[in-house]
């Protein structure tokens, strides 16, 4: 299993962060991404990866929930350290649009999101995208970010995952269609969830796992810490959902994470 989202690096593991990346490589996770939110998370992010080369991977980017009337400044910082890390980082993520708990600054999201994704194609990396109650804007600059790469006749065209994704079929068509891969995890198992349905037009080569630890961990272990480790839960509801073994599963969704992220 490959985790393509995990906040290793946060406070939620300080106390024992090394012994839970060992737990997840006894348990058969075969690498970690570890994304970035701001610019205090980058050195967290720099130092788990360099100790842990190899097995957790970098991603930089500011996530729509940080954004404030100085976001600026901020991202003059974050780009500066993107640019210089680029050669290490798997993606720019976490990036993207939330209106729930961050509406106020709808205009500086996008324009921050706009900035970001024509970075990513500048410097050919995939993008970790973030969606909460703005499905529609999201899909808009996704879809404007192909036509002007189309139109720069750029040669790396936009690509990336929409992490955490729970959303409705006709959404996931749009994401596949834009050549999009879904970030899948713990929601997958929770009570009266419908994702099952979105997935019937979704094949299994576009799915990437993801626990986006330490939120999120699945049945039965909701409301607690989420590790890598518990992504085997989502892994045995997709083995039910595609009619296949769980060993199909994790070799597909791993090849799918190794072929995006380069890794």
């Amino acid at each position: 299993m490959i985790d393509t989202h995990i906040h290793i690096d946060e406070e939620a593991y300080a106390a024992d962060r090394e012994e839970v990346i060992a737990r997840q490589r006894e348990a058969g996770v075969e690498a970690m991404l570890v994304p970035g939110v701001n610019a205090a998370s980058i050195p967290g992010i720099l130092d788990v990866c360099a100790r842990h080369k190899g097995y957790c991977y970098p991603s930089m980017g500011f996530h729509p929930q940080e954004v404030t009337p100085a976001w600026r400044d901020e991202w003059n910082v974050i780009e500066v350290a993107i640019r210089a890390h680029a050669h290490e980082l798997v993606a720019i993520g976490e990036i993207g649009l939330d209106y729930h708990y961050e509406p106020t600054y709808k205009p500086e999201q996008q324009e921050l999101f706009r900035i970001q994704l024509a970075l990513a194609q500048e410097l050919n990396l995939p993008v970790m995208i973030h969606n909460r109650d703005a499905t529609e804007d999201t899909l808009r600059i996704l879809k404007n970010a192909q036509v002007e790469s189309l139109k720069l006749k750029v040669e790396r065209p936009l690509r990336g995952v929409v992490h955490c994704f729970n959303g409705s079929k006709e959404t996931a068509q749009q994401i596949l269609d834009m050549g999009l891969y879904l970030g899948i995890g713990g929601v997958l198992t929770f009570k009266n969830c419908k994702l099952y349905e979105t997935l019937e037009v979704v094949p299994l080569d576009r799915i990437v796992l993801e626990t986006d630890g330490p939120y999120l961990a699945p049945t039965p272990f909701r409301g607690q810490r989420n590790e890598s480790r518990l992504m085997i839960y989502v892994v045995n509801r997709l083995a039910e959902i595609y009619q296949t073994t769980p060993e199909d599963v994790i070799a597909r969704t791993s090849a799918n994470a190794k072929k995006l992220f380069n890794i």
